[in-house]
């Protein structure tokens, strides 16, 4: 029998059969090719998840710090709902911060908010905690392991004197609220933010000219960058009458309108405008362990998208001038506690516009609060 005839037709150079393997090959080729794309983009979708959780630093030294008290901490009441403490950190090491100041060695809670989400996901309620508030201060750890005693002072000292985990101590006893997370931010992480934002547009009734802020503004709309944005929600000269009452307001405004631009661009929705956000945003933060992931961090704002901007609310906590220091700050009571209590069980927190800072009548069940909320326009 003959080689040909052994093949048969079907494995002839001419055949079907020839035609079958020529198709696997093609198919065995186009298989791989796939295979390689899917890996590649498993792989580029893991470096870039690796490089921006790897942006995150998590703040350990906090988390080990606040294990030690865990008895004397409050408990958190309502399950589902969080409590995020942002701080604002005024340190000026690192990349580009110098610029801001000279660096003693200290940091201090430029700005504080205590940040409270419904457990449902049906609103958020950002309270601005003052940094000139008088407050009772833990002993706690310092930087160098040496122990501070507890103090009767500012509210930005805690920081100063042992960090987050003081920040974080502090709170829980001015308010028995049971802190989450934490996350601090410095003021290149602000900048980088505002600027993969292409810029967050406020109102300004008056032109501004303050050299110290390096802010030179027209009156009227303007969209800032995020030099501008910080020098904005820094200054004090300035603006408005100087206090640090009405640099909360602003930088309460600011945030409204930033919650605002994130949700009209449809970031949240769309990857390659929000990549650069999350890089930005991730690139200068410290957060506790839990939240030093992007997973971490989607898990507690997944539900934050859907929140209506009018629900997205912010205020001061009830203030008033420190009898011992015209310059300092201390609750007004009762309506401080009413707040606290409020967020602390997770009850609806009503606010209107500013009016001297005041609360509402405070004999309500359901007292109201000044503040505004992130759907407002300044400009109307």
């Amino acid at each position: 029998m003959s080689d040909d005839a052994g093949k048969g037709a079907g494995a002839s150079a001419s055949g079907e059969g020839l035609r079958r393997r020529r198709r696997r090959r093609r198919l065995a080729r186009a298989g791989i090719a796939v295979g390689v794309l899917a890996v590649g983009a498993v792989g580029v979708g893991w470096a870039v998840y690796a490089k921006l959780s790897g942006n995150i630093t998590s703040d350990e030294a906090a988390a080990a710090e606040l294990a030690r008290y865990e008895k004397e901490r409050p408990t958190a009441l309502v399950r589902g709902a969080q409590n995020v403490l942002l701080i604002g950190s005024d340190s000026r090491s690192g990349d580009g911060n110098a610029r801001y100041g000279r660096d003693s060695g200290t940091e201090r809670s430029d700005t504080t908010i205590l940040l409270h989400l419904a457990a449902g996901r049906d609103s958020a309620t950002a309270v601005s905690l003052p940094r000139d508030l008088m407050v009772n201060v833990p002993g706690c750890r310092g930087p160098d392991g040496a122990r501070t005693a507890p103090v009767f002072t500012q509210f930005n000292y805690a920081f100063a004197a042992g960090g987050s985990a003081c920040s974080i101590r502090t709170v829980e006893k001015l308010t028995g609220i049971r802190i989450d997370h934490h996350v601090v931010v410095d003021f290149q992480g602000f900048k980088k933010m505002v600027d993969a934002l292409d810029g967050v547009e406020v109102c300004l009734r008056k032109p501004v000219d303050d050299e110290d802020a390096k802010l030179k503004l027209p009156a009227g709309r303007v969209t800032l960058d995020g030099e501008q944005a910080l020098g904005y929600v820094r200054a004090r000269k300035s603006l408005g009458d100087g206090s640090d009452t009405d640099r909360m307001d602003r930088q309460q405004r600011f945030l409204g309108a930033l919650v605002n631009k994130v949700q009209s661009n449809g970031v949240l929705l769309n990857p390659v405008k929000l990549y650069p956000v999350l890089d930005a945003a991730t690139s200068s933060l410290t957060t506790d362990p839990n939240l030093a992931s992007l997973r971490g961090l989607y898990d507690l704002v997944r539900g934050l998208r859907d929140i209506p901007t009018e629900r997205v609310q912010f205020l001061t906590v009830p203030r008033e001038s420190y009898a011992g220091d015209a310059n300092r700050d201390q609750l007004v009571q009762p309506a401080a506690e009413k707040l606290f209590t409020r967020l602390r069980t997770d009850d609806p927190v009503t606010i209107a516009a500013p009016a001297h800072g005041e609360p509402g009548e405070a004999d309500s069940p359901a007292p109201t609060f000044s503040g505004n909320t992130a759907d407002e326009d300044v400009c109307e």
